[in-house]
């Protein structure tokens, strides 16, 4: 399982840059890795709740990155709480954060680097060996780059569905779900043509142009994850319906090319 970490992540940055004491904020890596404990522990919790006697196990993660990845000089990722246009202006003045437009509000924008490699892959595969429910790689990771003297943590916020990709990928995994609070990938999304998209390949997903604020890196991920573990599956759907998404009975399920023969 992972787990996203945006709102949390934003929140506590807000936190740090304003607590009079500290000499200087908490810097992205640091946050990050305080998000995963605490949505890891919520998630344990819940899981060992609904699931008595399962060994269940929150683990921080480090996501290699590379440093010279582009994302650094163009932060894209947004975190934390909307604001008004007055409000991002004054936060953009007073903190230095770099704002952009989110639907009719704004929000703080940070870079999100390609994720590369998964730093506890071994213990991940360890643990599920073993049979335990492993939560890792919350919010994408910690962003680390490896030098001489190891990881090194950097000021990014990985994108949580990029990094689960590469994770499913990395475990050999038959199925990626990427959970969300829609039923399926909408072509014409908003408008009166709008209608669901049941099936599809990378590049027909990828011909749709979806937003890159919403639906775009799941797609992103999805079409990742079909075409490096050919024969497996990859599908977005609603969180109520996970059971549901692994049967094929409902949500867009993303395919390699050879598989299909048109978007459905």
């Amino acid at each position: 399982m992972t787990h996203g970490n945006g709102p949390q992540v934003g929140l506590l940055a807000e936190e740090s840059t304003i607590d009079p004491r500290l000499h200087r904020p908490y810097p992205l890596d640091a946050l990050d890795a305080q998000t995963q404990g605490m949505i890891g522990y919520w998630l344990v919790r819940e899981m060992r709740r609904a699931r008595p006697g399962r060994e269940v196990v929150a683990l921080i993660t480090q996501t290699v990155v590379r440093e010279d990845d582009p994302a650094f000089a163009r932060p894209t990722k947004f975190v934390g709480p909307v604001y008004s246009a007055d409000e991002a202006a004054r936060l953009a003045e007073d903190l230095g954060w770099v704002m952009r437009p989110d639907g009719g509000f704004w929000r703080r924008v940070v870079p999100s680097p390609e994720p590369h490699d998964i730093v506890e892959l071994p213990i991940i595969h360890r643990l599920l060996q073993t049979g335990c429910v492993v939560i890792a790689a919350g919010g994408g990771g910690v962003p680390v780059v490896v030098g001489p003297d190891g990881p090194r943590g950097v000021e990014a916020v990985i994108d949580k569905d990029l990094a689960a990709a590469l994770l499913a990928e990395r475990l050999d995994a038959d199925a990626l779900l990427l959970l969300t609070d829609v039923p399926y990938v909408m072509r014409d999304f908003g408008t009166a043509r709008q209608r669901p998209i049941t099936e599809a390949t990378p590049g027909e997903l990828r011909r749709l142009g979806l937003p890159a604020g919403s639906m775009g890196p799941k797609a992103e991920a999805a079409c990742r994850f079909a075409e490096r573990r050919p024969g497996s599956i990859a599908v977005i759907g609603e969180l109520t319906d996970a059971a549901a998404l692994l049967a094929g009975e409902t949500g867009t399920r993303i395919v390699a090319e050879r598989e299909v023969t048109g978007l459905r």
